[in-house]
């Protein structure tokens, strides 16, 4: 790919309205643009790291036994009557009406539409247990968005919803999906922790939250020094210093949640309908769990976890391309051919980024910084001896290659 062509729209100068470093990265970066405030437009850049997120998560929830379909944005009033959340809501919850006065909402999340799909199909105790999920935008209407991607009005979430004949199955599966998501976090480079939660507007009789440590995290962790013991402070309400339920000092933390995991019950299945016949021939409520995971969000939480003074490094199954070739001397040049010979011969093995622009080494080195790609493979003064320069931005080690080895290089 040729930077000329990739349309990353990097800024000279650091974004006023950028509190929080992901937050500047993302603008300055070229990987965003906000359309109005908590709306943002996902740029090529940020969008090749985004699909890569999803490719992981996919192969996390493919793998035990998940399937995935995609739901409406656009909600009927009636199923959200049936659950009897249209009323309490609240004042996130997006409503519009068309021209037939039919009132609908922009789905926050998918329970209401995921139950009426499966509730003309998974009549028996034979169909189930199933797990169907998504990955979809949603819509909130924030009171106050802030942080970029952290808060906003519009934002890419993966749902997954589980359905049962018992209790005993939700657990177990309860159990395989919370594996998924330590799957998918590990396989992030992510440090986070796993805590106890309130529900909210979810519901169900007990949920976890995946937190991804940072300081500038909305949420307070009520942690055990023991390492044993760990809740959203809304739920536990203990003091720091005190001692933690599993004897331990209490300790707080703060994080940025990036997934939530719910154990429903009965709670949709029953005032919608959703019911089945049991091997003894009874009709009971099937019981749910459901699974969200923040993907716009996760996209924030790797950038602030994985920068040094706004330079980032991005984790190497997500990062946009593994090579970035840089031509110091502009097009026209043999040099520079040079550079384009390289950029065919390495895209033959790898996903690589061209810098082919007639800009500066400063500009394109400062602008290197902010894409993140680990390797740069730089085509300067000794490139018409056939050699240039290797630089691994994550050992911050830097040699000469010869172009003739090059693409037998370990690139990891």
């Amino acid at each position: 790919m040729k930077q000329s062509l990739a349309f990353i729209p990097t800024l000279r100068d650091m974004p006023k309205d950028a509190e929080i470093n992901s937050h500047k990265i993302l603008l300055k970066g070229g990987y965003v643009k906000q359309h109005v405030a908590g709306v943002y437009t996902y740029l090529p850049l940020a969008y090749r790291v985004i699909k890569k997120i999803e490719d992981i998560i996919r192969e996390e929830l493919d793998k035990i036994g998940c399937s995935e379909l995609l739901m409406p944005a656009l909600q009927a009033k009636e199923a959200w009557v049936e659950s009897g959340r249209w009323a309490n809501y609240g004042k996130e919850l997006m409503r519009l009406t068309d021209r037939h006065d039919r009132e609908f909402c922009l789905g926050p999340t998918h329970e209401e539409v995921i139950t009426t799909v499966v509730r003309d199909s998974a009549t028996s105790y034979k169909k189930l247990p199933l797990a169907l999920y998504q990955i979809q935008s949603k819509f909130r209407d924030e009171f106050r968005p802030r942080f970029g991607l952290m808060r906003g009005r519009e934002f890419i979430m993966k749902d997954l919803y589980t359905f049962h004949t018992n209790e005993a199955d939700l657990d177990e599966w309860y159990l395989k999906v919370r594996q998924a998501y330590i799957n998918i976090l590990d396989r992030l480079n992510l440090h986070y922790g796993i805590v106890s939660a309130c529900s909210g507007q979810i519901g169900g009789n007990s949920s976890e939250e995946f937190m991804v440590l940072c300081d500038i995290g909305e949420d307070t962790i009520a942690y055990s020094t023991t390492g044993k013991y760990a809740a959203n402070l809304e739920l536990c309400g203990l003091e720091e210093g005190a001692t933690a339920p599993d004897g331990g000092t209490i300790k707080y933390a703060k994080g940025i949640e990036v997934g939530h995991i719910f154990k429903l019950g009965t709670k949709y299945s029953e005032p919608m309908g959703l019911s089945f016949v049991d091997v003894d021939s009874s009709k009971k409520p099937v019981i749910m769990g459901c699974y969200g995971m923040g993907i716009s969000r996760l996209l924030m939480a790797v950038l602030e976890q994985n920068n040094n003074d706004l330079k980032v490094l991005w984790p190497t199954e997500i990062a946009p391309f593994k090579i970035h070739v840089i031509a110091l001397d502009k097009p026209g040049t043999t040099n520079f051919e040079i550079a384009e010979d390289l950029q065919n011969k390495l895209e033959q093995k790898y996903e690589v980024l061209f810098d082919d622009r007639a800009e500066s080494a400063g500009v394109k080195f400062n602008d290197a910084d902010l894409i993140g790609i680990r390797y740069r493979v730089i085509v300067g003064r000794r490139a018409a001896e056939g050699i240039v320069e290797v630089k691994d931005v994550k050992e911050n080690t830097t040699e000469e290659v010869s172009i003739a080895d090059l693409t037998n290089y370990h690139f990891e």
